[in-house]
Formats: C-alpha cells, structure tokens, sequence
C-alpha cells in the first residue's frame, strides 16, 4: 500500500495532484479533522514541485543532495574537531555549501538549470 504523499508527488502535473488531494481529503476530513485540516491549509506551499520542469522531480522527490552535503559537513567537521568559536564553523560549512553549490551547477548531475530555464520561457508563452 503507498502512502498519501507518495500518490500525490507521483503526479504528472498539478490539477491531477490536486484531485487526488481532494479525493484523500474527502476520504479523510471526517474521521480526522484535525490533519486533514493542516494538510489543506498547508498543502500550497509544496505545490511549487508541480511547476518546475519534469526531468528536476526525480530528484526534488528525494533528499539525497541534502544527505549528501550533510555528510560532507560532517566528515570535515570531524577532521577539525575543535573549533576556536562558531563563526569559524560557520564559515566551514558555508564554504562547503558554496563549493557543492558550484559542483552541482557545473556538473548538471542534479538540477539541469537549462531545463528550468526552457520551462519557464514555455510558461510565459502560455501565459501571455
């Protein structure tokens, strides 16, 4: 049996992802009101998975790219050990984060920033 979410992020577009929110929501609300009614009152901000290109959701769907910049942090947090204050582990981590960022926009190994480009030029053309 999937769950909920997993039926609803599996979803190829958004009007079908909403319909399948309502079914649950129908199924649901009665019985429990209480998170039904958190789910319909915040269900909007996750929305915006719908809007981004296809080919990104496959990886939107998983937290493999934050598991894996924690890991990083953790690993050379490790090898220092002890920092002389916070702010110089801040500026550890925040290096780290702006390196992986860079790794990831050159690589196009997770997010082809190319795609979301040509799609949001294809939702101006429909919009306008």
């Amino acid at each position: 049996m999937t769950s909920p979410a997993k039926r609803f992020y599996d979803r190829h577009d958004l009007a079908e992802a909403k319909a399948v929110l309502a079914t649950w929501l129908a199924k649901w609300s009665g019985k429990y009101p209480r998170p039904t009614g958190w789910a319909e009152e915040t269900i909007e901000q996750t929305l915006t998975f719908f809007r981004l290109p296809r080919q990104h959701h496959k990886h939107l769907k998983s937290t493999n790219m934050l598991e894996r910049l924690n890991e990083e942090i953790r690993r050379r947090t490790y090898v220092v050990r002890i920092f002389p204050n916070a702010q110089s582990c801040l500026r550890l981590v925040r290096a780290l984060a702006v390196e992986s960022n860079e790794n990831w926009m050159k690589a196009n190994r997770y997010l082809n920033m190319d795609d979301l480009r040509e799609h949001k030029k294809l939702e101006l053309r429909k919009a306008a």
